[in-house]
């Protein structure tokens, strides 16, 4: 399958490179130093077992790539729908998309530009991120892309992505249900992104400190309670395991809302934790505790995006 890597930050680069490193047709939509500097030098992975060196095609004109099978789309939430509508040249009639966003509403969001037939939807877990232009830093091994149709059939083109990247030495999988996969990952990237960037703190203080843990736990239940007034087959001892995914991560690991925020760029807030209000809202769920954050941090992301002095 020929696969365009659309956005190439740290989870596009990182699930990208492995494919190219494995000799599988890449190209990856940058811009750019970044862009530049993988043209010049590939794209450089640094890991804790050492450091790699992906080439394969880049450009940043989507319509210069030529049609593709899929797209893993790696840019920022508020990038996609503007994305998606970029990425239509390299789009066949049989070409397909998935979202590699943190959120539960990326699918949909694709869907409304390039239509439902064309998206599977996804999810995906890696601590990586850009440390200069070309070179990316994966902390750990916590490396994972879980996708699926939208009505979890097994269909030919989610096996045949799932086999490459497998080949590839990703740990991909197909999950009984998609929607309940992309929840659970967003029991953990709405419940305690918010809280890390609050706090400005790795995991392994958010965790460590009880008062702290307490509201984590407290915040990840309010987004599976969410789940489960929405219909998504959620089992109370998510809240538990997202817990136990936190505590198994590397100490210096950081959500990518916290290193945007802290740096006083715009973020995903609105798609984290903005979203769990919004939708506990949707849905008549309490969400006392990310009430308080989304206030916390909305006046920073609004002068991030210059919408106030």
């Amino acid at each position: 399958m020929r696969t365009a890597i659309f956005g190439t930050g740290g989870a596009g680069g990182y699930f990208g490179s492995q494919l190219a490193l494995a000799g599988k047709d890449v190209v990856f939509i940058a811009r750019g130093e970044h862009l530049r500097a993988i043209r010049e030098h590939g794209l450089i992975v640094e890991t804790d077992d050492g450091e790699k060196i992906a080439k394969a095609v880049a450009t940043d004109d989507p319509a210069s790539a030529g049609k593709v099978d899929v797209i893993l789309m790696g840019v920022k939430t508020w990038q996609l729908k503007d994305s998606a509508a970029a990425m239509l040249p390299m789009m066949g009639k049989d070409t397909f998309a998935v979202p590699l966003q943190n959120g539960v509403e990326a699918a949909s969001d694709l869907a409304d530009v390039v239509g439902p037939e064309r998206v599977v939807d996804g999810t995906c877990g890696t601590i990586t991120r850009i440390v200069a232009p070309g070179r990316l830093r994966s902390v750990g091994h916590t490396n994972f892309i879980r996708f699926g149709e939208r009505d979890n059939r097994q269909s030919k083109r989610v096996l045949e992505l799932r086999d490459m990247l497998v080949d590839a030495g990703v740990r991909a999988e197909i999950p009984e249900d998609i929607r309940v996969a992309v929840w659970k990952k967003f029991a953990f990237s709405g419940g305690c992104g918010g809280i890390n960037a609050a706090t400005r703190s790795p995991a392994g203080r958010t965790r460590s400190v009880p008062e702290t843990r307490d509201l984590l736990r407290r915040s990840i239940a309010e987004v599976v309670a969410i789940g489960q007034a929405m219909g998504v087959a959620l089992d109370n001892a998510v809240v538990d395991e997202t817990l136990a995914f936190l505590d198994s991560l590397n100490h210096e690991s950081t959500p990518s809302l916290l290193r945007d925020i802290a740096a006083g760029k715009p973020s995903e807030l609105e798609a984290w934790t903005g979203a769990v209000v919004r939708l506990g809202r949707k849905a008549g769920v309490p969400t006392p505790v990310n009430d308080v954050l989304y206030a916390v941090l909305l006046p920073q992301e609004l002068k991030a995006r210059g919408l106030v002095e």
